[in-house]
């Protein structure tokens, strides 16, 4: 009894020692450094994510096959769990990653899916009226999605070095490429992810400092812009008179808003929904009204209390941090997804028109889930703290920009 004791107790020691705050290999340190409530936040998603799939899978695969025969009901939660289990390791490897790697990375991939953005309209397949999928033939993905964290993570990187250098024209430049990349996306089309990506830029800028002024002058443009695109762009066009005059076919509106209330406060059980099965895309662009229908409001509100989580918690992890360039990727890289489920839960409840928007880690979607947990693993690299390095001499302290 004594010996299983002491082989207990000796194992125990050597776990301690190989995770102890003085193991300074990759592992150990990644192990102290990384923010765990972060990564606590984004295991609930994953796991909301699969449960929610589950519920919509059966109306999706009634939806494909037909109508009348159901083949392989849980065949997209299958599918879902495949990707999870392929990209949560790589979002743990680019987590792990140094400031500098992550930088590169991100600005390599930038340049690369802007190339396949700039090619989609002409070799990608095109799905609902829209070109935005590329074929590889294992599979499909979208360049945008994958391009949206890199360009975030190169843009800040950009405007950080207004520090060292205040005349640069770093607003001028980087707004210039953010406008070529919407037109990349609205030859698509996609209005959704043109407005995503405005966003963002216009976040990132006002807190990179832009000047009040230039900010109000950007806002009255965007106005101006967005009813430039009501006149002469079709896709907006329709949209638009879509959700504000009921006009043309809202089908899909009208469904999930009658899907997301159908549920009450409680909901209805798993697998106890109806209204799901006359619901289009129930397991990507409105799976949030078959989590509505399904497990009730209250899980809705539980949702989007996560989401919110998500801005306190970095704007807690980077009230201490002095690197402009760490600010401002780490903020854009949580505001991408938070301003997306925004987004999906406005459409999902009638209060913004339809954009193919997904749920980020809840909506079904291969490619998505990868490039999202690409988007996290960033985020968890920029958020980490070690401390056992110094602060690199070239890195230029926010508070003396």
């Amino acid at each position: 009894m004594s010996s299983t004791v002491a082989k207990a107790k000796s194992a125990k020691a050597r776990i301690n020692s190989r995770l102890g705050r003085s193991d300074r290999s990759a592992a150990g340190l990644w192990f102290w450094e990384i923010d765990r409530v972060l990564l606590l936040l984004v295991a609930i998603l994953l796991s909301i994510g699969l449960i929610a799939v589950a519920a919509g899978s059966p109306a999706t695969a009634q939806r494909y096959s037909g109508g009348s025969v159901t083949i392989a009901p849980l065949l997209y939660f299958w599918k879902q769990l495949f990707w999870v289990a392929i990209s949560v390791p790589v979002m743990i490897v680019v987590s792990m990653m140094p400031h500098l790697t992550a930088r590169r990375l991100a600005m390599g991939g930038a340049a690369f899916f802007s190339v396949f953005l700039a090619a989609a309209p002409l070799i990608g397949m095109e799905v609902n009226g829209a070109t935005r999928w590329i074929d590889v033939g294992i599979g499909q993905f979208q360049p945008s999605e994958f391009l949206k964290p890199f360009y975030i993570v190169s843009l800040a990187w950009f405007l950080s070095l207004r520090t060292q250098d205040p005349d640069l024209p770093v607003f001028t430049l980087s707004g210039l490429v953010t406008a070529v990349l919407c037109a990349l996306l609205m030859m698509q089309p996609d209005f959704g992810q043109t407005l995503i990506l405005v966003s963002i830029w216009m976040a990132m800028v006002m807190l990179a400092g832009l000047p009040g002024r230039t900010i109000g002058m950007l806002a009255g443009g965007g106005i101006g812009l967005v009813l430039l695109a009501y006149f002469t762009y079709p896709t907006a066009t329709t949209r638009i008179n879509n959700f504000l005059f009921a006009s043309g076919d809202t089908y899909q509106v009208d469904m999930a808003h009658a899907t997301l209330s159908g549920g009450g406060f409680i909901g209805l059980g798993p697998g106890g929904g109806e209204q799901k099965f006359r619901l289009p895309e129930a397991h990507t662009d409105y799976i949030f009204s078959v989590i509505g229908e399904e497990f009730g409001l209250i899980a809705c509100i539980a949702i989007a209390c996560v989401f919110l989580a998500i801005v306190v918690r970095v704007f807690l992890r980077l009230l201490d941090e002095e690197d402009g360039f760490v600010i401002l990727a780490a903020g854009g890289l949580a505001f991408e997804i938070v301003v997306q489920a925004m987004i999906n839960m406005a459409v999902n409840a009638g209060i913004a028109p339809s954009k193919g928007m997904t749920l980020p880690f809840i909506s079904y979607g291969g490619s998505s889930m990868l490039a999202l947990c690409i988007t996290w693993g960033l985020l968890l690299a920029f958020t980490r703290k070690n401390p056992y390095l110094g602060r690199s001499p070239y890195v230029v302290k926010w508070r003396d920009k």
